[in-house]
Formats: structure tokens, C-alpha cells, sequence
């Protein structure tokens, strides 16, 4: 077993009482990537509110997440994910009429920048269906390049259906996580 698998293992019993809430974490977070890919093609300034809203609640789940696992090691990759989600709705929230490109680029570095780290994250850790979190990692990553390579471009129907893609990744690789959890044999 390496030292990363022993991170794990330390807070295994912590987070496996914490089962039911990255379920519906996972579960909430799935139900916002819906909605947000349904109402991907309304006007400019609403989807960049929505957006950026639904951004700071997924934000607020993963920082609920962060102390959820904090006695396992995961609490610092999910509190800088909780912060960079914030931060990046905030600015959504505030200004919505900078422009279809500045909000491309935003989310795109987003994107980049949390999926490098959850990819990364969940290769170096390996907890439970660690490869679910790296495949939404790599989803992410996938969506900030292809957002800065046609960020002068995109439309907000675009910007909807990305971070809704996202949104449905990370849901995804939450679940997983929270199924495994459960499915582990008592300490």
C-alpha cells in the first residue's frame, strides 16, 4: 500500500459515515447540470446569472464536501475546488454584461484549472472509483481547451450546455464515490 493509499485509509471510517451526504451532493449537482443544459438557450444576461449561481451552489457543495472529507486527505482539493467555483460564479453573478468572450475565458481557465486538479488529485490519492473523478477531470479539462480555442466565438447556449456537462461529470464521479463508500467493509 503506497503513503497516498494510507492518506486514505487513515479517515476511510470518517468518510464512510459521510456516505449519504456525497450522495446527494452528487445527486443535487446532477439535477443542476440538467437544468442547466435545458435552459442553456435563453437571453445573454440571464444565462450568465444562472450560470453563475448554479456555479456558487456547486461551489457551496463542495465546500460542504471539503470538510466531509477532511479526515482522509481530500479536504484541500476540494476546499481549493469550493473556492475557485466561488469565486468564479461570483464574478459570473457580477458582471453579467462583460461579454460573452470574458465569460468564455472564465470558465475556461475554471474548467482547466479544476479538472487538472481533480484529475490529478484522484490519480495521486486513488480512493474508491478514483477514475470516475479522473475521467470527470479529463471531461473538464477537455471543455476549458476547447472553450479557449473558440472563446471569441462561443455562445451562451455553449456556455450552458459546458458547464451543464461538467456539472453532470463531477455528479457522476461523486456518486461513484459515495456507492464505493458505502460498499466498503466496516473498519
Amino acid at each position: 500500500m503506497t503513503a497516498n493509499s494510507n492518506v486514505f485509509t487513515s479517515g476511510v471510517a470518517e468518510v464512510r459515515r459521510s456516505w449519504v451526504m456525497f450522495l446527494i451532493s452528487g445527486i443535487l449537482l446532477m439535477i443542476l447540470g440538467v437544468l442547466c443544459i435545458i435552459k442553456a438557450q435563453t437571453a445573454t444576461t440571464f444565462p450568465v446569472l444562472a450560470l453563475g449561481w448554479i456555479v456558487v451552489i456547486s461551489g457551496v457543495f463542495w465546500l460542504v464536501n471539503a470538510f466531509l472529507a477532511f479526515g482522509w486527505g481530500g479536504f484541500f482539493s476540494y476546499l481549493l475546488n469550493a473556492i475557485i467555483r466561488g469565486v468564479t460564479g461570483s464574478l459570473l453573478i457580477d458582471h453579467p454584461g462583460a461579454g460573452t468572450a470574458v465569460v468564455t475565458t472564465v470558465l475556461a481557465v475554471l474548467f482547466l484549472v479544476g479538472g487538472l486538479f481533480r484529475a490529478a488529485g484522484a490519480s495521486v490519492i486513488r480512493f474508491p472509483r478514483w477514475g470516475w473523478t479522473a475521467l470527470a477531470g479529463l471531461i473538464s479539462i477537455s471543455l476549458g481547451v476547447y472553450l479557449l480555442a473558440i472563446w471569441d466565438t462561443a455562445s451562451p447556449f455553449f456556455l450552458g450546455i459546458a458547464i451543464g456537462v461538467d456539472l453532470i461529470s463531477d455528479a457522476a464521479a461523486l456518486i461513484g464515490f459515495a456507492a464505493a463508500i458505502h460498499s466498503l467493509p466496516e473498519a
